[in-house]
């Protein structure tokens, strides 16, 4: 079920959402059987009981409409109110949010009894519905249109009309006080996840999506299903900004066992070749690795060569001249060792691979070495401390980065003269003397991020 449909003036109810919705009875305040999608009853009757706690009654008028129950709806007021009316507050059928099941036309209780007609709700005490719709959230409902959002939204304000979204993608909409077409269309992030064993990157990648009901998420450097720890996420526009934060340096631990080497360079491959020799100076041979050199890629990666991945040329036992990339080993040290294995901490610069790195320090000695466990602890100033677990993340327990938290780029404040230039995304001159990007700012307000194109500036990413 897609709680996250988008029904408007461009969009409308798609046939395959209309065969999967699952419907409910339901009787509302004024004694009439109407349907519902099952998981919005079941979450407003919570919701219900929840305000009759603040002594606020609230009932349902209306929920989900056919085509023909629109029809009706729309012709009536057309030709009661006109068409201006309409465009305003009645959708043509086949556009309304009423067909999903997933909208509820709420009533309040006022004066002893529930008002039924919009121009009564419409009149009635603000407060009321502040304390409403501070608390839909909890229950996974927004505000569906809101006051000063109408060019967005189509419609003028309904404080009446709530729509159900699902409790986490309501959570990020009433915190940062959103429309449903801008969280869809315009909303971005970044979430750093703290990835567990035995998943990939793409499987983080697809659930957070899931739970967020966002399909533009991207991920800004692998982790095998072997390793855990800090996968940082980019989210909606956000994904613009991957290559800022797949550069930035990635510190990591990592288990090594000794006397054996595996065609992955990890303890999932297959065994090529084992002995028994061991190196006990192992502190002064990862010193020698801090430094500058030319690290072969694994084969068992997803660097492409000749537009085919290395791991498919792999898995097909075909062989392919590896490449070869320019790393940097900043900081090496040995945590722990025994007879058979040792551990250390790394950080390294961006393209680094942590087994091909263990595969070099073995051959450096001429001794068998393959990595066991492999933990990043950090990728630039995001820390494991600071992630989330998918758990989490399923819980509503997490928080989303913005841009403030993210890069460390100069912010220049801007007057309204240059404000209109950067919202219609026009190149300037470079006056500033930046030498990569900006973060333009008006009023207290990030505006956009501009990067250097020769002596201009050019627009980056729009962040409102």
């Amino acid at each position: 079920m897609n709680y996250l449909s988008l029904v408007n003036k461009q969009n409308k109810i798609k046939e395959s959402y209309l065969k999967n919705m699952i419907l409910s009875t339901y009787t509302n305040i004024f004694n009439e059987t109407i349907s519902i999608e099952k998981e919005s009853k079941e979450e407003f009757i919570k919701l219900k009981e929840y305000l009759e706690k603040k002594n606020i009654e609230v009932g349902i008028r209306d929920s989900y409409r056919d085509m023909n129950t629109q029809k009706q709806i729309y012709d009536y007021y057309l030709n009661k109110e006109g068409i201006e009316y309409c465009n305003n507050y009645v959708a043509i059928p086949g556009y309304s949010e009423h067909h999903t099941g997933l909208a509820i036309d709420i009533t309040i209780k006022y004066n002893g009894k529930f008002l039924k007609d919009d121009e009564e709700l419409i009149c009635l005490d603000d407060e009321k519905y502040k304390e409403i719709h501070k608390n839909l959230s909890k229950f996974g409902f927004i505000l569906r249109y809101p006051k000063n959002k109408e060019k967005i939204t189509g419609y003028n304000y309904e404080p009446w009309h709530i729509r159900y979204v699902g409790k986490i993608p309501a959570k990020i909409i009433s915190e940062n006080d959103l429309t449903l077409e801008e969280y869809l269309n315009e909303f971005g992030g970044v979430l750093v996840v703290n990835k567990e064993k035995d998943m990939t990157s793409f499987d983080v990648v697809r659930e957070v999506s899931k739970i967020l009901g966002i399909k533009k998420i991207g991920h800004t450097g692998t982790l095998d299903p072997l390793a855990e720890g800090v996968l940082v996420l980019t989210i909606g526009k956000y994904t613009k900004l991957g290559e800022d934060l797949t550069s930035l340096d990635k510190e990591y631990i990592a288990k090594v066992k000794q006397g054996i080497l595996t065609d992955t360079l990890d303890i999932t491959g297959k065994i090529l070749e084992e002995n028994s020799k061991r190196i006990t100076n192992i502190k002064e041979v990862l010193k020698s690795f801090k430094k500058t050199y030319m690290q072969e890629v694994p084969k068992y990666s997803a660097v492409k060569v000749n537009g085919k991945k290395l791991y498919e040329y792999a898995r097909k036992n075909e062989e392919v001249e590896l490449p070869k990339k320019e790393v940097t080993i900043k900081e090496i040290k040995l945590i722990e060792k025994d007879e058979n294995t040792f551990t250390f901490k790394t950080s390294v610069s961006k393209g680094t691979y942590i087994r091909s790195l263990i595969r070099d320090i073995g051959e450096s000695s001429n001794t068998l070495m393959t990595m066991t466990n492999l933990i990043r602890t950090r990728q630039g100033k995001f820390r494991i401390e600071d992630s989330y677990k998918l758990n989490d993340i399923t819980n509503g327990d997490f928080n989303i980065l913005k841009i403030e938290d993210i890069l460390d780029y100069e912010i220049i404040d801007i007057d309204e003269k240059l404000l209109k230039k950067i919202e219609n995304g026009v190149v300037i001159d470079n006056a500033y003397n930046i030498k990569d990007k900006v973060i333009f700012r008006y009023n207290g307000k990030k505006i956009a991020i501009y990067t250097v194109d020769n002596k201009k500036l050019r627009m980056y990413l729009k962040l409102c």
